[in-house]
């Protein structure tokens, strides 16, 4: 292919996309000098954002469980039975006090299972100031980093990697030794402003699968321009200086980039595609869904992401997204509101999203990533008449990952109300991840002027870290498991002929429950894989038969392992 039909073929002001396994991808670079990367380079942490296109209906997802009655008031051909259904919603966690109990969709199992592992943040709420309900103004807001009556022309990311990477002088410095690797990837085949920065755009093609990307670079031929004239072609001089030649230099520096970050990122995801970790992402809805709706559009990106991060990638940050939340119509079935496109959506973020925490910790990658969501809006909370909803305000987030602080922030959204109200302004959650995650100095993030830090704007909350990433020990996520999955001690102890062994379990589970003498033998079976409910269980154990002396009984039941001492004397 001659480089002429290869640039002929790009969008003029297009981003730079290729594929990996046929998933669009997308490159991002500067133009800046470098200035802070090496000193960044301690913090290897990923931040994966997970576009949730159309408007999320925050109100069937997390149930407000302290409201229940009004909820279904409200709408009620698309409520999600509480009770008498095999299908119910799932209490995510009794020991929330009750204003901030939430029930979970049906199908978001998942996601509880990463919140018992204290993998999981919500914060409730989120909004801006005069949110509008418009699909493409509010995805641009959200990108920006601003508010609502801001028009800017680049966005928050790109903002943090210009501000604190800073690469060298874009093509001709990019890459280098300090970062061989796009500094952001986006997959999809839209040009998303959060990646822009002040003074340059993103780069751009696109192909269907890596081996098509790396070949199609390998074939491009020289331009058959002057004999001395860079192959690249240069722009004529009267556009020296001008946008559309800043414009056109950045295309004409396409080919090299393309061949140089090819090579890397086929090399890299090749590299962790030999990594086996035998996790299984799912593919399709289990259920039946209408339309398109069953294939799992999630899973590919993130299983991507996976092997690139296990093969060396240093990107930082990842844009993947997920579309079909503008769900007017046709929301639940109308034979069963817990059934349809949105619990299909639902169960593709929850399942993929307990497979890529399953798959980083065999590739022992946790440690590093956090994913977070976002969603243009909200939906109202009144359902209409085609078993649907429209668009609304404000709207749950969720951050996935090992490093979060987990549970729920906020409250259940007031139901007497028609949308539901803000909490939190989006770009809260942005600033306390740039400072809490990226450790960005708080005066770039949001303490310097509102017109040039990184998150734009004045709005409640600026400069207040919201606690969303655990920056403290293991010992607070250990604390929070423990809370919600806990063996009591029995009553009486010294025991005579009987006891009360108490537990807790924050999730239905089988458990297994033993006493064993001092030679580690089981003497005694309380419970043996047997299916028992969320919430607190005492059970009164007979220990006639049993000899005097020192004992341990223990407990399995899902995250719950714990064994206690008990003396039986007379």
């Amino acid at each position: 292919m001659k480089r002429r039909k290869f640039l002929h073929n790009l969008p003029l002001l297009g981003a730079f996309p290729f594929a990996i396994s046929g998933m669009p991808m997308r490159a991002m670079a500067s133009d800046r000098p470098l200035q802070r990367l090496a000193a960044m380079s301690d913090n290897d942490r990923v931040l994966i954002i997970l576009e949730l296109n159309g408007g999320n209906d925050g109100i069937n997802t997390l149930i407000p469980v302290d409201n229940y009655d009004l909820y279904y008031f409200r709408r009620p051909n698309i409520a999600i039975p509480a009770r008498n259904s095999a299908r119910r919603f799932i209490p995510l966690d009794n020991t929330l006090p009750l204003p901030d109990q939430v029930g979970l969709h049906p199908d978001m199992l998942g996601l509880k299972q990463l919140y018992d592992e204290a993998k999981v943040r919500i914060i409730q709420g989120v909004s801006y100031e005069n949110n509008n309900g418009s699909h493409f103004r509010g995805r641009d807001i959200l990108f920006m980093g601003g508010g609502y009556n801001d028009y800017l022309g680049s966005g928050w990311v790109g903002r943090f990697l210009e501000d604190n990477y800073a690469p060298q002088l874009y093509p001709d410095d990019f890459p280098n030794a300090q970062m061989e690797d796009p500094l952001a990837l986006e997959f999809g085949n839209d040009i998303s402003l959060i990646f822009h920065q002040t003074n340059n755009i993103p780069t751009s093609i696109s192909i269907n699968n890596p081996n098509q990307f790396f070949n199609l670079v390998e074939e491009l031929e020289g331009f058959e321009d002057l004999e001395g004239v860079d192959p690249r072609g240069v722009p004529p001089a009267v556009l020296n200086n001008s946008p559309y030649g800043q414009e056109l230099n950045w295309i004409l520096g396409l080919e090299q980039k393309s061949d140089d970050y090819a090579a890397r990122l086929k090399t890299l995801y090749d590299i962790g595609d030999a990594i086996q970790t035998n996790v299984v992402y799912p593919e399709t809805y289990p259920f039946s869904a209408p339309g398109g709706s069953s294939r799992n559009p999630l899973a590919g990106q993130m299983q991507i992401i996976a092997k690139l991060l296990s093969g060396g990638c240093k990107t930082k940050v990842f844009l993947v997204r997920m579309g079909g939340f503008d769900t007017h119509a046709e929301q639940v079935s109308t034979f069963d509101p817990t059934m349809g496109v949105h619990a299909a959506l639902l169960y593709h973020i929850s399942a993929t999203m307990k497979a890529f925490q399953d798959d980083l910790k065999a590739r022992g990658l946790e440690d590093r990533v956090l994913t977070m969501t976002t969603s243009e809006f909200g939906r109202r909370i009144f359902s209409n008449g085609s078993y649907g909803t429209d668009h609304g305000s404000g709207a749950p987030m969720f951050l996935f990952g090992k490093w979060v602080n987990p549970g729920v922030l906020g409250t259940n959204p007031d139901l007497n109300q028609g949308n539901v109200g803000q909490q939190f302004d989006y770009r809260q959650i942005y600033a306390s991840i740039l400072k809490d995650w990226f450790e960005v100095g708080a005066d770039l993030v949001d303490g310097g002027a509102p017109d040039e830090s990184i998150i734009r704007g004045d709005y409640e909350g600026r400069g207040i870290t919201l606690p969303l990433i655990n920056t403290n020990t293991v010992t607070s996520i250990t604390s929070f498991i423990n809370d919600r999955f806990r063996l009591y001690p029995c009553y009486p102890n010294p025991a005579v002929d009987k006891t009360t062994m108490r537990f807790y379990i924050n999730t239905p589970t089988t458990v297994t429950l033993e006493v064993l003498n001092s030679q580690g033998k089981v003497v005694k079976t309380v419970l043996k894989n047997e299916m028992k409910d969320a919430g607190e269980h005492r059970l009164m154990v007979n220990l006639k038969g049993l000899p005097p002396g020192f004992y341990i009984y223990r407990i399995e039941a899902g995250l719950l392992r714990d064994t206690r001492k008990l003396l039986i004397y007379r």
